[in-house]
This record gives structure tokens, C-alpha cells and sequence, in this order.
């Protein structure tokens, strides 16, 4: 997989930055107290096969320019992907009349000064950029051999929904009224595949992927496919079991999703909507006393990491659980003035979250966490929506094997486990060394204490 230094942008940032500085002076001279925009420029390209032969080959390039026009306490966005000086005149004259006949909204604004990156700290390096030369040809062999991969594991791989390579970067420039100014490139590449085992009803599918700022940091094809293979086949013979109330041990690759489910919890929208089955969390235990969540931010090359947010609000490596207490939430510098708090530099998100657990060993891998579970439900896959995020209800149809004594018994499908999420997080009995990354969010498998499982 090799790498070149080919950025394959059409616009140079200093094309971007004097975009910025021409938005921003027209915003002024139009009337704005105050304005923000942000150019961004990306491409790609995205291709997949499927037995063998190209099923699609798609090439991204597109680009935009936003701004925000403040009126005092009134606020207007528009957007356009024409970079003329007629079309930025236009933009800006179309933001500015949205907010002329906006109602005032006293948390509107930008952030202020000092919350805002110094050009130092907004022009911190993260080796987030790492382009892909990848051409078709290459892009299809990649993929052929992922999905081969997968069939020569094990004859009773049948068929199979396909295997793809993508490649993707971009970058950006934003600035404001208020001084701020920053952009960077940033790049992201992936490889995946889903084959299918098993013949007629008894059919098994399922599917593995490797994703990297570099391309040369992902996985082998054949390790991909052979894994996704392993996984499929591991599935088949599947049945029910009975309704029952037992322990649970999520995947690491479906922990994340709970840790997810704690940011949705604690991130301003939801809280000064008061839509949060978090609400008032600040301070308070949320996790049994040995769980820790950290930020860091600025990780090189970081999926999640970034040097400000999506307003220019500097970041910072902080404690977001600590003992199982809730150290902070997840604020914009609006959610923030509407809690009548500070902004915690996250319009935009979360950054690189690793969940811990001050008990587990180094030797504390999938083996030992299923002896830990001893007997209950090890769940590889959810289904459906059934997460009420307001009052924290949970029922998610889910897939995954049962296991007795320790050790995996049978495969499972078909059964619904059910319970409440503060419940949940509460009943984190153990968090695994296997450790995955999904995204922005680090974790290992997590048991958690017994819910209901609803089956046959």
C-alpha cells in the first residue's frame, strides 16, 4: 500500500486563507457585528467488488464555503460551492437577510477571545494528513484480494455482499471576526469486506474492516478477510435460547457504542433541552469508583484528535470521568451559554475517549473476560434502534454466543436484550485488555452486570 506525498487538492491553502479574510471583510462592510467562515475543499475516490468483479467505482470531489452572520444576538448561515467573488458577495448578503429576520437568541454569538486557539495552538501538527495514491487498479486488487481471502478460509463461505477500498482527504480553512484563524489537511482510508457463510436459512454473514489516518497503518487484505470469514463461520448453526436474566459481555468493537452512549448523555444539546437521561450528571457517579475516561485530543494521528473545534475553541486533554464521577460535559460555546457554563472546546464532538478500568491486567484479553462472564450472553452484533437516549430505555435486538463455564457454547441469534442505560454504565463489572478503536472512542470488551435477555 503504497504512499505518496500527492495532495491532489485543486486549491492551495493560502487560496483558502484569502477566501477567509475576502468573506470576513464583506461580512463587516455588509452590516455583521460580528462573522465566521470556514472553506474546506475534498476528494476521493471509493471502489467495490463483489465475486470477484467491480461493482462500483465512484470519484468524490466537492468544496463549499459557510458562513455565520451575527446581528447582535441574531444569527444567519448560508453556504455555496462557487468560490467567485459575485457568489462569496452573494453568500453573505443571504446570511446576513436570514439574520435580519431572526428572532434574538441571547446564547448566540461566537466564543469568546480567550477560549479561542492562539495561532500556536491552532497550528499544532497531529500528522492527521497522510494521502493515498491509490489509483482503480490498485484499488480493485486490494479489494479482490480481501474478498478472495475471505473464500479460500473455508469452503462453506458461499457468497458474499462484497469488499471495498477507500480512500478520502481533505482540508480546511476557518476564521472570524474575533481573531481566529486555523486549518490543516487531514486524510482517511479504509479497507472492508462482509462475506457470507452457510447455505439455504442457515446462512451467516458478517463482516470485519480496517480504517487508518495511513494507509500504511491498516491491516493486511488477507488478515481482513480471513478474520471476516472466521467470523461469519463462527456464527453458523445459530439458535435462541430461553428468556432468561443473565450477565452480558459486549464486544469491544459494540463497547464503544455504550461509551457512546454516555457522550450523547452529557453533551450540551441534550442537556439544556433537558432531553437527557444524564441530566444534572456533573459531579455525580455515573460508573461503579473504578472506571476513568480520558481525552487526549491531541493523539498523533488520531482519528478524533484536533487542535480546535469546529468554532476555533482551543482543545485540551482532560479527565472526563474520573472514579466514576462525571468530570465534565461536552459543551459548544452555544450549549454552553445555555447551561450558563463555559464551553469545553467540543463543537463538533468528542476526541479520542479511552474508557479504563483501574482492575484490569495486561492478560485480561477475550479468554479471560469470557471466564469472568463464566455464564451469560457474549454479544458480537445489535440490531435495530430501540435506545431511548431522554429517558434512558434500552432494547436492541442482538446476536453473539452463549456461553457456560467460561467458555463459548453455541452460537445465538434472534434475541432482544433489554435494560436502562444508566443501569448499564452503573453495572460495568470489567473492562478487557483487548482493547479496539472505533472512531474517536478506545475500549476493551466490557461485562456488564445481568439483564433481560428476551428469547424463545
Amino acid at each position: 500500500m503504497a504512499v505518496t506525498n500527492n495532495q491532489g487538492f485543486a486549491f492551495k491553502p493560502e487560496q483558502f486563507q484569502q477566501i477567509i479574510e475576502d468573506v470576513l471583510k464583506i461580512a463587516k462592510g455588509a452590516g455583521a457585528s460580528d462573522a465566521a467562515a470556514e472553506v474546506s475543499e475534498g476528494s476521493g475516490l471509493s471502489v467495490s467488488v463483489r465475486k470477484g468483479e467491480v461493482e462500483n467505482v465512484e470519484r468524490n470531489r466537492d468544496k463549499s464555503v459557510g458562513v455565520a452572520i451575527y446581528i447582535g444576538k441574531r444569527r444567519g448561515n448560508a453556504s455555496t460551492s462557487d468560490f467567485s467573488t459575485r457568489a462569496l458577495e452573494q453568500t453573505v448578503r443571504a446570511a446576513y437577510d436570514i439574520a435580519r429576520f431572526t428572532a434574538e437568541d441571547p446564547a448566540a454569538g461566537l466564543p469568546d477571545a480567550e477560549d479561542l486557539a492562539t495561532p500556536a495552538e491552532a497550528a499544532m501538527n497531529l500528522d492527521l494528513f497522510h494521502p493515498w495514491d491509490v489509483d482503480v487498479a490498485r484499488a480493485t486488487e486490494l479489494s479482490k484480494r480481501c474478498e478472495d481471502a475471505a473464500f479460500a478460509t473455508d469452503k462453506r463461505i458461499t457468497n458474499s455482499e462484497g469488499a471495498g477500498v477507500s480512500a478520502q482527504q481533505s482540508h480546511f480553512w476557518t476564521g472570524n471576526t474575533r481573531g481566529f484563524r486555523g486549518g490543516y489537511a487531514s486524510s482517511r482510508h479504509s479497507l472492508s469486506v462482509a462475506p457470507i457463510a452457510g447455505k439455504g436459512g442457515g446462512m451467516q454473514r458478517d463482516h470485519w474492516y480496517t480504517s487508518m489516518r495511513d494507509a500504511n497503518d491498516m491491516s493486511a487484505p488477507e488478515a481482513v478477510g480471513r478474520y471476516a470469514a472466521e467470523r461469519a463461520l463462527s456464527r453458523l448453526k445459530s439458535r435462541k435460547v430461553a428468556t432468561c436474566e443473565v450477565p452480558i459481555l459486549f464486544e469491544s468493537s459494540l463497547a464503544a457504542g455504550l461509551l457512546g452512549a454516555f457522550v450523547q448523555g452529557v453533551s450540551g444539546g441534550a442537556l439544556y433541552r433537558k432531553a437527557s437521561f444524564l441530566q444534572d450528571s456533573l459531579g455525580t457517579a455515573v460508573f461503579p469508583k473504578d472506571i476513568d475516561i480520558f481525552e487526549f485530543p491531541h493523539e498523533a494521528k488520531g482519528k478524533g484528535s484536533a487542535p480546535f473545534d469546529d468554532e476555533g475553541v482551543r482543545t485540551k486533554a482532560r479527565d472526563v470521568v474520573s472514579a466514576g464521577e462525571v468530570q465534565g460535559y461536552f459543551l459548544s460555546s452555544y450549549s454552553a451559554r445555555k447551561l450558563g457554563m463555559k464551553t469545553t472546546g467540543h463543537a463538533g464532538g468528542s476526541q479520542n475517549l479511552r474508557m479504563t478500568h483501574r482492575r484490569t491486567q495486561p492478560g485480561d484479553d477475550l479468554p479471560a473476560m469470557l471466564r469472568k462472564l463464566d455464564r451469560g450472553l457474549f454479544v458480537i452484533e445489535l440490531m435495530g434502534q430501540g435506545v431511548n437516549y431522554v429517558t434512558g430505555d434500552y432494547s436492541r435486538g442482538a446476536a453473539g454466543f452463549w456461553v457456560e463455564n467460561g467458555r463459548i457454547v453455541h452460537p445465538v441469534e434472534e434475541v432482544t436484550i433489554a435494560g436502562h442505560l444508566r443501569t448499564m454504565l452503573m453495572g460495568i463489572q470489567a473492562i478487557g485488555a483487548d482493547t479496539y478503536n472505533y472512531g474517536a472512542k478506545t475500549v476493551g470488551s466490557v461485562l456488564l452486570s445481568p439483564m433481560k435477555v428476551a428469547g424463545s
